[in-house]
């Protein structure tokens, strides 16, 4: 990779060359205490992505987001359409607890957590340093000609990347069909569903793509998280920073030269060697760093070499390297935690509150009322009845006022299994009579073994509805 001059960072990417060509990133192998850490995480991570599909919570998927049948399990719980007031809280918390941690982390997530990273660098880039080498190794292999071993180390390494590439695109499918059902089409074969198995394919060449080539470009280039951090980062924000008052001036060290007038900063530039998007820390918080350690392993590695505190590069602040103190309860992380706190019991309230049935009751388009024997006013009505339970409703139905009548011409829904939707005409007969007294207003109740379940508000027009509306 090209050095970059001191203050050239700040308006072009470490990635990209001054002729906009990618600068290919070759990082050094990290290793450290949080370079431990972070592989240990990844390996839960790992674990848990890949035994996620064959995880049961009461015999149901631990999730399941089928946006082809619009169902979405979390946690065992079944989501439908009718529930994206629900999804959207969720949403609402999931970003909320990310940005709160942005303000008072900086990016823990993306270096951390993120599922781009955790492939990428705890995966993919242990295969790449496994087959080619570290850094220097994979740079005179890039440029070497093509000899067989050069053949032979690439392809082996492309042929990884394409299998794992392939199962990691099969998993991610059994989070959106279910591993039941994705089980089938493995068996079945691509001739018995084209649309599943061109829909792997497709998976396989994006994962594939990603981590083989696009890699790092994906948090630099793509990703607005890293430009969204500037916003939400303050100088009480705790980030991987460079001491610069401790470290400045910069200088290597050299025998029978005197360091009184040196910073602790030998200038090794290991911390830029490691640094999976190429950028010099030193140069400050920038929008590339993902918050991922590699930097503080490597320098303070180098401290302990040349008899020197670690801690040249650390998680601190930038008020914390200036006046030594931190200070993570700020007015900024209070409100955050406040409204955190506030969508999650609103969460908590919607989800104790949720009906296990979600019934619809419509009149059905283009038609009128009707008037039997002259005494007998009919509407028709479209029910729609979801089951968001896993469990068979043994369900019956009443009518307010009591005087009206329900008329299933097809029968009534008398067992809805779970998870399914079902939908039934019904009509709604009463006379003239009770007409005059109810305002055109009546209420359909449901009801699961004699528990009321859900009441039903609607119109029943009749033919007072036009003279009232002039």
């Amino acid at each position: 990779m090209d050095n970059l001059d001191q203050e050239q960072f700040r308006g072009q990417l470490a990635t990209v060359g001054e002729q906009g060509k990618r600068n290919w990133i070759y990082p050094k192998k990290p290793k450290g205490i949080f370079h431990n850490y972070r592989r240990v995480l990844a390996w839960l991570l790992l674990i848990l992505f890949f035994a996620g599909p064959f995880i049961k919570i009461g015999g149901h998927p631990l999730l399941l987001f089928n946006i082809f049948d619009r169902q979405f399990i979390i946690l065992g719980s079944v989501f439908w359409p009718q529930d994206t007031h629900l999804l959207i809280f969720l949403l609402l918390i999931f970003v909320v607890f990310i940005l709160l941690f942005t303000v008072v982390f900086g990016r823990v997530w993306c270096g951390w957590a993120c599922p781009q990273t955790v492939f990428m660098e705890m995966v993919f880039r242990k295969i790449e340093y496994w087959i080619e080498g570290d850094a220097n190794q994979q740079r005179k292999l890039a440029k070497a000609p093509w000899t067989w071993n050069k053949i032979w180390k690439k392809t082996t390494k492309q042929g990884v990347f394409l299998l794992i590439s392939f199962w990691v695109s099969h998993t991610f499918m059994a989070y959106l069909i279910g591993i039941g059902e994705m089980s089938e089409v493995i068996q079945a074969g691509p001739q018995a569903n084209w649309s599943a198995f061109t829909g792997l394919l497709v998976f396989t060449g994006i994962f594939y793509f990603v981590f083989s080539y696009f890699r790092e470009q994906a948090c630099t280039v793509v990703c607005p998280y890293g430009r969204l951090q500037g916003v939400f980062l303050d100088k009480k924000s705790i980030v991987v920073i460079y001491d610069w008052l401790r470290g400045e001036p910069r200088g290597k060290l050299k025998k029978n030269e005197p360091q009184a007038d040196k910073g602790d900063c030998v200038d090794c530039s290991l911390c830029v060697q490691v640094c999976p998007t190429g950028i010099d820390i030193r140069n400050g918080t920038q929008m590339e760093c993902v918050n991922c350690t590699a930097c503080i392993d490597a320098c303070d590695e180098v401290m302990l070499k040349v008899n020197k505190p670690k801690g040249l590069i650390r998680f601190d602040s930038e008020e914390g390297v200036e006046k030594k103190k931190k200070k993570l309860i700020t007015p900024r992380v209070m409100a955050y935690s406040a409204v955190l706190v506030v969508l999650v019991v609103a969460m908590g309230f919607l989800l104790v509150g949720r009906a296990p049935i979600e019934v619809t009751l419509t009149r059905t388009p283009g038609s009128i009322y009707q008037i039997k024997n002259d005494s007998i006013i009919s509407n028709m009505y479209q029910m729609e009845m979801i089951n968001k339970s896993f469990d068979p409703m043994n369900l019956t139905y009443k009518v307010k006022p009591t005087s009206a009548n329900l008329f299933f011409p097809s029968g009534p829904i008398e067992v809805l299994e779970g998870q399914e939707k079902d939908e039934v005409y019904v009509f709604v007969e009463m006379s003239r009579n009770e007409f005059a007294r109810i305002d055109e207003k009546i209420q359909v109740e449901i009801y699961r073994d004699d528990e009321l379940i859900q009441t039903i508000d609607s119109r029943f027009p009749g033919p007072n509805t036009f003279s009232k509306a002039k």
